[in-house]
């Protein structure tokens, strides 16, 4: 369990705890990582699973990624529609 790997971390080591993370996920290493940063977690993960109020809300998996996806289901709004402003 990986819980918050890059928090307060320059980019160098970022890179690396990424590197690190994806190296032992190819020799067959099973990793939960925990994170608050979406994009962190679209490019590490194979699959998503998101919690809500100590509930399963989605599983989501890397072929259906996208951050509207993923932050509906941490919100529960599963689409916003942003319309222009009349002036």
């Amino acid at each position: 369990m990986v819980d918050e790997p890059t928090r307060g971390v320059d980019v160098g080591a970022k890179r690396e705890i990424h590197e690190l993370i994806i190296a032992l996920a190819r020799e067959g290493t099973a990793i939960l990582l925990i994170s608050s940063d979406l994009p962190e977690l679209l490019a590490l993960s194979h699959r998503l699973v998101v919690l809500r109020r100590g509930q399963v809300v989605a599983e989501i998996p890397r072929s259906e990624f996208t951050e509207e996806r993923v932050a509906g289901a941490m919100t529960g709004v599963e689409s916003i529609a942003l319309t222009p402003m009349a002036s």
